[in-house]
């Protein structure tokens, strides 16, 4: 049963599976050795090697969409019994017809580890690489499979060109690493970069688990780690809202990508609250208006399975607000989407609807109006 037949829904952050030869067929030859490459391990399954990284990737969650949660498992996986359409474009359409989407903004898998790779040029190399596969992956349904680049923000000139070659090759914006090479995304140098992701029409995007602070390393039991990955991107976001970005550049739209929405009132309280008691013993950068305000127009957040944030709807900007489901991960909602999102959104008119599947997301990358 589809919640809503008359919407269209888009997925705003759901993932690919990097194939064997993503980087090693395209990255720069200088690194080509180097290049992150799929094993297997007699114990722990195929997992992808990236040189430079301690952990190597394993495959188990990657692609465990639809799973029992007694069966997911980290290692033990096979590159060929995932799900195909994380590779395959013309598989894709089937996966989204199951679970009753029309389009997914696509992010990486192992380019999100790659993000917190200490060698910027080898970062660069990959995600040079990753950003041609995935242009290819999408030209196959450029209308269903709406891909994000990478950029390595190794400089303010290379972000630049970088924002430039993803544009030029049909993706719809660009996922941030976390931490950048040269000072902190609040500093004014990143001015030129803020205005031609403007100008080119490309949102730029921080997903969780691609900030250095995205480590595990929480007190109490293991699952508690889990409770941690959203606090990266909320430390991205009191760094745009207090550091004065959206100040200098009205125009800018960010993405905060897979760390729910339900908290986004309390946080923007928070921020409010915080601004006005402590910011004279606690500078900031320069505010016209209330951080809320600012949290408000200029950020966008995906959700998944987050009954809460259609509950807080109204506390809210819901032109703000992104569904996804965030196949093929392991949090995925897939295949199940319809059936929460009936549960979930029972009470959201078909006007707000439409907001959160459809056209929030149609309008942040100009797609036509369906």
């Amino acid at each position: 049963m589809r919640v809503a037949a008359d919407v269209p829904i888009i997925s705003a952050d759901s993932h690919i599976t990097e194939p064997p030869d993503t980087y090693v067929s395209r990255i720069d030859a200088r690194f080509r050795d180097r290049a992150p490459r799929l094993v297997h391990d007699d114990k722990r399954g195929d997992i992808f090697v990236i040189d430079g990284l301690d952990k190597p990737i394993p495959m188990g969650l990657v692609a465990a969409a639809g799973k029992p949660a007694e069966e997911l498992t980290m290692f033990g996986a096979r590159f060929e019994d995932l799900h195909r359409g994380g590779w395959d474009p013309q598989a894709r359409l089937a996966d989204q017809a199951r679970d009753g989407v029309s389009a997914e903004v696509i992010y990486p898998t192992v380019g999100m580890m790659l993000c917190n790779h200490p060698d910027f040029d080898y970062k660069q190399a990959c995600f040079d690489a990753y950003n041609l596969w995935i242009a290819e992956y999408c030209s196959a349904h450029p209308d269903r499979l709406l891909g994000i680049g990478q950029t390595a923000m190794r400089s303010v000139e290379d972000g630049i060109r970088d924002l430039r070659r993803i544009r030029e090759l049909g993706l719809r914006g660009v996922m941030l690493p976390g931490n950048p090479a040269v000072a902190d995304y609040h500093d004014p140098i990143y001015a030129p970069f803020y205005e031609a992701a403007i100008d080119l029409g490309l949102p730029l995007s921080f997903h969780i688990l691609t900030s250095q602070q995205d480590n595990f390393k929480v007190r109490g039991p293991k699952l508690n780690a889990f409770m941690s990955i959203i606090r990266g991107c909320q430390d991205l976001l009191g760094t745009f809202v207090f550091g004065g970005v959206f100040e200098r550049h009205p125009r800018l739209r960010l993405v905060c990508v897979e760390a729910d929405a339900g908290w986004v009132p309390h946080f923007m309280y928070r921020m409010d609250h915080a601004y006005d008691r402590h910011r004279y013993w606690l500078p900031a950068g320069t505010l016209t208006k209330m951080p809320s305000e600012y949290f408000r127009e200029h950020v966008y957040t995906t959700f998944q399975d987050d009954w809460v944030a259609f509950q807080v709807k109204d506390l809210c900007n819901i032109r703000r607000l992104l569904w996804a489901n965030d196949f093929p991960h392991s949090d995925s909602t897939w295949p199940r989407s319809q059936e929460l999102l009936a549960k979930h959104a029972a009470h959201l008119t078909p006007e707000e609807l439409r907001l959160v599947l459809h056209d929030n997301v149609a309008e942040l990358y100009g797609l036509a109006k369906g």
